[in-house]
This record gives C-alpha cells, structure tokens and sequence, in this order.
C-alpha cells in the first residue's frame, strides 16, 4: 500500500497537534517534544508536523510505501522518466530508520519517495541542537535550486 506523506513545518507544536488533532477526528501515533505524526486509514496519509524544518507550511511532500518492491518501483519510474533523483539510501530521521529517495517537482517542490524499516528513539543520528533543521539532502536548504546534488550532504546522510 502507498500512502500520502505531508510534512508541514511549524513554529508551536501544541497549537498544530490540536489543530489537526480536531481536524483529523485523531491524535497523533508518534509524539515528541518536536514532533508529531498521524497515520491515517481514512484518508490514507501520514501527516508529520515538526519545529525542525527550514520553512514554516509544507516542507515537503512524499510518498511512503510498505514494501521493499514497491519503493524500487518508484524510483524505476523515476529515472525512466529522465527526472535526477538525489538517493539518500537508508537514512535515520523523524524518529524512524527509512530508505529514501528525494526529487524536486517543476516548481521545486521537494517529493521524498521512502519506506520506513522501523521507528527510532532519536530525531536522527546526526548530533544536532534541538533547533537545527535536520533529515533535508542540502538541495532543500537552497530553495532557488532545481538540480539535486550527486552527493547531497544533509545531515542524516
């Protein structure tokens, strides 16, 4: 199964949890002092609100998917269709270990194209302040940009 990933950045956590909390008719499945997640069946989304983003409002998009299989089909249709996909490969970031791939859409909106393994204790493994934008490839942190890097150097690559 594949489902809709949203990542939307903001500045206070508690008023977004409500937020969507009410929006949603549930409360998140994953909450952290800097994060939360909603993993929905109806509509079929994974919503995560985070202070860690370099944007406030969406920060990127994606598409998660369950099985190993299901990612390779993507990143297939990916390169076939002659779009540069940045591989950040297996990767620890929002509290989960997951295998990724990112692109950028026409108007330089970040996609990411993943499946998480298994949930984490830890936001990510780089060791990085609270308050510091982790688990973007460096593509995301020059907006202006519509190439990806070969070697992206985020910081939970």
């Amino acid at each position: 199964m594949k489902r809709l990933h949203i990542h939307i950045g903001v500045e206070q956590l508690e008023e977004a949890i409500g937020f969507y909390s009410r929006l949603l008719g549930a409360e998140p499945v994953k909450r952290k002092s800097d994060y939360a997640k909603w993993m929905l069946e109806d509509p079929c989304v994974n919503l995560a609100v985070s202070t860690r983003t370099s944007t406030k409002g969406v920060d990127h998009l994606g598409i998660q998917v369950d099985e190993e299989e299901e990612l390779h089909d993507i990143r297939k249709r990916l390169k076939a269709g002659n779009l540069q996909v940045s591989e950040e490969g297996e990767t620890l970031c929002c509290y989960a270990k997951s295998d990724k791939s990112w692109v950028l859409d026409p108007a330089g909106v970040p996609w990411e194209a993943y499946r998480t393994m298994e949930d984490a204790d830890i936001f990510s493994t780089h060791s990085a302040p609270m308050d510091t934008v982790c688990c973007e490839p460096a593509f995301l942190a020059r907006p202006d940009s519509n190439t990806l890097p070969q070697n992206p150097n985020g910081c939970c690559i």
